[in-house]
């Protein structure tokens, strides 16, 4: 098997319960129902070789970011986060620029909203979110959106309002790869592709597919469209850990995207474009090495 070299992950979680809610724990998914913080996380990276990450929130709560932002300070292999912020708010500005000040402010390198959430289809292109997306663009950030194939064509729609906003496409659109995919996630997902200032993650599928009897071939068509609609200039690795571990190991995750792979693109997927589109710090993470050597502290 071809190694890709430095590696990012550039979508992970860490949370932990007992400091908020995470409503979406429950029922298959409520085992995830526990603390994950980055002393459980380095051991993959580890094993891995796994150089950097990007850690994404997952509860719609700023002290959350906050948090976030503060073991990143702490932890130099966490390169950069994707927080939260209400988009809706009347000066989502003020809120970026706290966020920014604060402590590890410094590594906060997107914004994320769970869409998938909102009654509302269209919730994308409401003129008070749209605001709130130009107030991102303003400060330079990302917005990860997180949608399902009912959500992809307001997606597009907006994404194609704001030519200045990289948005990232996390978890490809959420194929419904258990059912064997569908018309409207292809037509969605293809809107969001011929859109340039659009990237899309490679991460989320093993939930997506049969979680007790998914195999690579089962993930492979939706791998291929997304390398076919995007190409290897716009497609990221994430593992979604630990989501994923739901479904599957940190290293089946990362074998089933190499594998999709040509050994040319390597280095766009799995670090390069990360540290594009984010903004990381490329430099400061090949001179500081693999993640083995940076843990930080314990917690």
């Amino acid at each position: 098997m071809n190694s890709p070299g430095m590696i990012i992950d550039a979508h992970h979680h860490l949370w932990d319960p007992a400091q908020g809610e995470y409503p979406w724990m429950t029922g298959r998914f409520a085992p995830l129902r526990r603390a994950y913080t980055p002393a459980d996380l380095l051991p993959e990276l580890t094993a891995h070789g796994v150089h950097a990450t990007v850690v994404v929130q997952a509860r719609a709560d700023v002290r959350e970011t906050q948090d976030l932002l503060a073991l990143a300070a702490r932890h130099p292999v966490l390169a950069g986060v994707v927080g939260w912020v209400d988009l809706t708010a009347a000066r989502v500005d003020r809120q970026l620029e706290a966020l920014r000040a604060g402590y590890g402010g410094q590594r906060m390198v997107g914004v994320r909203h769970d869409v998938s959430s909102e009654p509302d289809p269209g919730w994308l292109l409401r003129s008070g979110v749209q605001r709130g997306l130009d107030a991102v663009a303003d400060a330079g950030l990302a917005f990860d959106l997180e949608v399902t194939p009912r959500e992809l064509p307001a997606a597009a729609r907006v994404a194609a309002a704001h030519p200045d906003l990289r948005f990232v496409l996390d978890h490809l659109g959420k194929p419904p790869v258990a059912a064997g995919g569908s018309a409207l996630w292809r037509r969605g997902f293809a809107a969001l592709a011929a859109l340039g200032n659009v990237w899309c993650k490679l991460s989320g599928l093993v939930t997506e597919a049969d979680w007790a009897r998914w195999t690579d071939a089962d993930l492979a068509p939706y791998l291929a469209a997304a390398m076919a609609r995007f190409g290897p200039g716009r497609l990221l690795f994430g593992s979604d850990w630990p989501v994923c571990t739901l479904a599957s190991s940190y290293g089946q995750v990362l074998a089933a995207v190499r594998g999709s792979v040509p050994p040319p693109d390597h280095e766009k997927i799995f670090w390069l474009n990360a540290s594009a589109v984010y903004r990381l710090d490329v430099g400061a993470l090949v001179a500081a090495g693999p993640a083995r050597a940076r843990g930080g502290s314990d917690d």
